[in-house]
């Protein structure tokens, strides 16, 4: 078992910030030796990555709570879960995902005003949020949500479906994104990052 220095909002804040930051998705993990490709990539992460889907806001299922308490026994690096649920179960999803040691939950902004109740009660909670955008969803909703998360994650290619290339949109609404961002006053405190379409080229 590892044990964590800093967990939920401290563990967010202490990540650095003159670099790029290494996330890594576990849905790309060798799903039957989950432990040892932890293993492996653990001294390169600076955040574990872990998708949730419904079936419902996504094409299929992805990850549940148990899964998130196991990993959260064997990391000592802040685990972020990617909420890709329908509004009417994400508050609830928020509160069963931090129970099992999630240190940062990102919710749609897709979900509206679940998505903002849900924001508010993973900081209730003791867990740091974040925003994410769907890429067919115009950057300027991320703007309801500045003033209360840490974490503003753009996908770059299309919802819950592996192995596409990155989309050609998605570098000008990074750019639009860290705009708004800077316009709110919040550069200096919320990370933005990119999921989807990330290789060694891009």
């Amino acid at each position: 078992m590892t044990s964590k220095s800093l967990s939920g909002p401290a563990a967010i804040a202490a990540l650095p910030r003159n670099r790029l930051l290494g996330e890594f998705s576990l849905w790309s993990a060798d799903l039957a030796n989950m432990e040892r490709d932890l293993k492996r990539i653990e001294a390169y992460a600076d955040l574990h990555h872990i998708d949730v889907a419904d079936a419902r806001f996504t094409p299929g299922f992805l990850f549940f709570p148990d899964l998130v308490a196991r990993i959260a026994r064997l990391t000592a690096k802040p685990i972020h879960v990617h909420l890709m649920v329908e509004a009417e179960i994400v508050e609830a999803q928020t509160r069963q995902f931090i129970e099992a040691g999630a240190d940062l939950v990102t919710i749609h902004t897709e979900n509206g005003e679940a998505g903002l109740r849900a924001v508010r009660l993973a900081r209730e909670l003791g867990a740091e949020a974040g925003v994410v955008l769907r890429l067919e969803t115009p950057v300027a909703a991320i703007v309801p949500f500045l003033a209360e998360v840490a974490f503003v994650t753009l996908l770059g290619t299309s919802i819950g479906v592996k192995g596409q290339s990155l989309s050609e949109q998605a570098c000008p609404r990074l750019i639009e994104a860290r705009a708004l961002i800077r316009k709110a006053g919040r550069e200096a405190d919320i990370i933005l990052a990119a999921d989807g379409g990330i290789r060694h080229e891009t």
